[in-house]
């Protein structure tokens, strides 16, 4: 009974992650990847935010200068692409300002998702409702309230039946596809193992570092350029994750050798014997 609780809080993330991987394809479809893994970090801020709230932990002041420095790499990046919009694109100026804030919109809702279902997984691997499963079987109750989400996805779209055809299955059984599938699995068991023994906001901070590697990547691959924005950006977000390493947060998930611990700690501060 108590598993299938925890089955059922999963639920919660499964449904964020469903709607934050389909959001990636809109939102990628507008950005380039620098840009958009840049916006993305704007996640770090509400993230610093959930935490607090969940975990009922204060954020010092050094760590929320290195959440507002990692935020102020974001905005010079996004602050270039709107000039380069403007000067580009030279009709309908209030269409395309309608344009850019709802991609603006989808992206925040897109942060919104990544941060809850990140903090609250956090939330559900260290709290006492699932202290009980193992790490690897709440994966698997992640994964399959994924699969019934991404079903009821389809099935409100009214693609259910074509994802099923043989030509469907076929585009999925592509060793590409394959491929970034267990590249997917493998990192969201990575992601698990982190949540359980660190946490949430040090993890942002880490996928904050892959920017260095996507603007390398962009620059072989796409030829995108970079510039002295995405380099300055760069730097800020690299500066800000130096200035939280010298003051990161501490979340520790308990054991039953800490509670015993702190028990027997208690009864002696309390006078009593053990």
């Amino acid at each position: 009974a108590r598993d299938k609780k925890v089955l059922l809080l999963y639920l919660v993330p499964a449904s964020l992650y469903c709607l934050y991987n389909n959001l990636q394809f809109v939102n990628l479809a507008v950005y380039d990847p620098t840009t958009y893994y840049l916006l993305l970090q704007f996640r770090v801020v509400v993230t610093g935010i959930v935490f607090q709230v969940l975990f009922k932990k204060t954020l010092s002041r050094l760590q929320w200068l290195s959440l507002l420095l990692l935020t102020i790499g974001c905005v010079i990046k996004q602050v270039k692409r709107d000039a380069h919009m403007r000067d580009v694109v030279s009709f309908g100026g209030q269409s395309l300002s309608l344009h850019l804030n709802a991609n603006l919109l989808h992206i925040l809702l897109q942060v919104f998702c990544s941060c809850f279902a990140g903090v609250y997984t956090e939330f559900l691997l260290k709290g006492d409702n699932s202290s009980h499963v193992p790490l690897m079987v709440q994966n698997v109750f992640m994964y399959l309230d994924s699969i019934v989400c991404n079903m009821c996805v389809l099935a409100y779209t009214g693609d259910l039946r074509s994802a099923f055809t043989t030509e469907s299955i076929n585009s999925i059984l592509q060793p590409t596809v394959l491929l970034v599938t267990l590249n997917q699995t493998a990192i969201g068991i990575v992601t698990s193992l982190f949540l359980k023994n660190l946490n949430s906001i040090l993890k942002t901070f880490a996928s904050a570092l892959e920017l260095m590697v996507t603007a390398v990547l962009c620059w072989f691959i796409f030829g995108i350029p970079v510039d002295v924005f995405t380099f300055l950006a760069i730097v800020v977000v690299c500066l800000a994750t130096f200035l939280y390493s010298l003051n990161p947060v501490v979340n520790a998930a308990p054991t039953r050798h800490t509670s015993d611990s702190d028990m027997i700690h208690d009864s002696k501060h309390n006078g009593l014997g053990v």
